[in-house]
C-alpha cells in the first residue's frame, strides 16, 4: 500500500490508522503547498481534487481519511478496528467514524472563521451542540465503543487533539483525558512521527 501525505494535515490519520492495523506501507510525500505543484498520475488518479490523504492499494485508489479508515479497517483488520457487518455496534461505529467529517470539522471551521451558527440549516447543528453530543457519545467509556479501541477513535480522537491543540476543546475533563488516551496510543506516536516531514 502506498500513502500520499503531507505534512501537518490530515494525513496523520491514515498514518494511525496504518500503524494501528501494524500494516506495512510506503509513502509518497505530496507537496500540496506549491503554487506550481506538479502531483504525480497515481496520486491524481487516487485524489482527483488533489487533497491528502489518499492511497494506492492494488487496483484500489481512494481519498478522504474517513473512508481510508473504513476501508483498512474491513478489509485487513477481521473485526479488530470495527465491528463485523452483522455486529450490533455496527450502526453506531459508522454514525461515529463519520462524526468528524460530517459535524467536527464543519463547525470547528464555522468557530474559527466567526462564522454565524444555524443549527435549522446546518446537519451539523452548531460547535457547542457538536462538543456536547462527543461529550455525551463518550460517557463514561474509555473508547467510543466502550471498551473496544476502533477505527472511529482515529477519526475522532485526532480530531479532540486538534481541537485542543487550537485551544477549542471546551474545559470538558472527559474529552481532555480522552485524547490524552489517544496520544498515548504506540500506533499514535509513530504516526505522529512519521508524518513529519
Amino acid at each position: 500500500m502506498k500513502l500520499y501525505w503531507a505534512p501537518q494535515t490530515r494525513s496523520t490519520r491514515a498514518f494511525w490508522m496504518l500503524e494501528e492495523a501494524g500494516f506495512e506501507y510506503e509513502t509518497e510525500l505530496v507537496d500540496i503547498r506549491a503554487e506550481d505543484r506538479n502531483d504525480s498520475e497515481s496520486f491524481r488518479a487516487a485524489s482527483p481534487m488533489g487533497k491528502v490523504p489518499a492511497i494506492l492499494d492494488g487496483d484500489v485508489q481512494m481519498s478522504e481519511s474517513a473512508a481510508i479508515c473504513l476501508y483498512i479497517a474491513d478489509r485487513y483488520c477481521g473485526g479488530k478496528l470495527a465491528p463485523a457487518l452483522d455486529n450490533s455496534l455496527r450502526g453506531k461505529f459508522l454514525y461515529w467514524i463519520m462524526y468528524t467529517p460530517a459535524v467536527i470539522e464543519p463547525a470547528m471551521s464555522e468557530k474559527f472563521n466567526n462564522a454565524e451558527s444555524n443549527r435549522g440549516r446546518s446537519g451539523w447543528g452548531d460547535f457547542a451542540s457538536m462538543i456536547q453530543t462527543f461529550d455525551d457519545g463518550l460517557g463514561s467509556n474509555e473508547w467510543i465503543l466502550g471498551d473496544q479501541f476502533s477505527a472511529a477513535d482515529v477519526m475522532l480522537g485526532s480530531s479532540a487533539v486538534f481541537l485542543r491543540m487550537f485551544d477549542m476543546l471546551p474545559g470538558t475533563r472527559n474529552l481532555e483525558a480522552y485524547a490524552d488516551r489517544c496520544l498515548a496510543r504506540p500506533a499514535y506516536v509513530a504516526a505522529l512521527e512519521n508524518s513529519q516531514e
